[in-house]
């Protein structure tokens, strides 16, 4: 067990105070002199470096950095040019940061699928490309093909099968899917590749680190963050914010 900062400084002083008694057998008297001075110093040294812990202990804890978005706070998240689902003027917008190769995000899928269906007009879905790169290295190419579907619009088909073959993400199968829902294929690839659809995506990233988003997926209701991933978890945040009268729909209740 290692000694405590006090009582390396009581065996400290011990042994300082060892080393005098012995010296005391020198027949130099000069030399006890010098020691006793320079015991006299390390004493001092001591008190005041006692002194320093003692006001290092007495100061409160330094508060840990959150892990993640604050729960208590309301994030400012604009969706302005984002895929959306459901009513533009909905007074709920609900929005996810995810990534194309994050299988719990595959899974959250059906959940979202469920708050909309609760929610059909008062609830509204924008999705935020977040591909963590260190360890989805097609994360990013799946999120810019995403992207350059959305400019033929067909963000949602393509949302849809990349999601469907998380673990077939080569850009030959990325074209392949291209091909499948219909998409001018010189077009897909010029935008790809372009910068607008490059920075439509890094723009999501970087909107995702000012709101302290570190995994995926990450969920926000009117920019307050979702902790309990449920449909009731849902209705927790959601019915509060709707004029009475505007809660999710009998049926849909009773289905979640």
């Amino acid at each position: 067990m290692q000694p405590t900062p006090r009582g390396a400084l009581v065996a400290l002083m011990v042994m300082t105070g060892c080393l005098v008694s012995s010296a005391g057998c020198d027949r130099n008297a000069k030399n006890l002199e010098e020691l006793k001075d320079e015991h006299r110093q390390i004493l001092s040294r001591l008190a005041d470096l006692e002194q320093k812990i003692d006001r290092l202990a007495s100061r409160p804890a330094t508060a840990q950095r959150p892990l993640g978005p604050d729960p208590t706070r309301t994030y400012n998240l604009p969706v302005e040019g984002s895929p959306m689902k459901g009513p533009a003027d909905a007074p709920i917008t609900i929005v996810e940061f995810a990534d194309y190769q994050c299988p719990f995000c595959a899974r959250s899928e059906g959940l979202i699928t469920q708050a909309l269906q609760a929610y059909p007009t008062q609830a509204r879905f924008v999705y935020k490309h977040f591909p963590l790169t260190a360890n989805h290295p097609q994360a990013l190419p799946a999120a810019l093909a995403a992207a350059a579907a959305q400019k033929q619009g067909k963000f949602w088909e393509m949302h849809e099968i990349l999601f469907a073959n998380q673990r077939a993400l080569s850009p030959e199968q990325i074209d392949g899917y291209a091909k499948k829902i219909g998409l001018d294929m010189k077009r897909f690839k010029a935008d790809m590749d372009s910068d607008a659809v490059k920075e439509q995506v890094e723009a999501d990233r970087r909107l995702a680190r000012r709101a302290g988003v570190r995994g995926t997926p990450t969920v926000f209701v009117n920019g307050r963050l979702l902790q309990d991933r449920t449909v009731d978890g849902f209705r927790a945040l959601i019915d509060p914010m709707l004029k009475p009268g505007q809660g999710a729909t009998p049926a849909a209740r009773q289905d979640g």
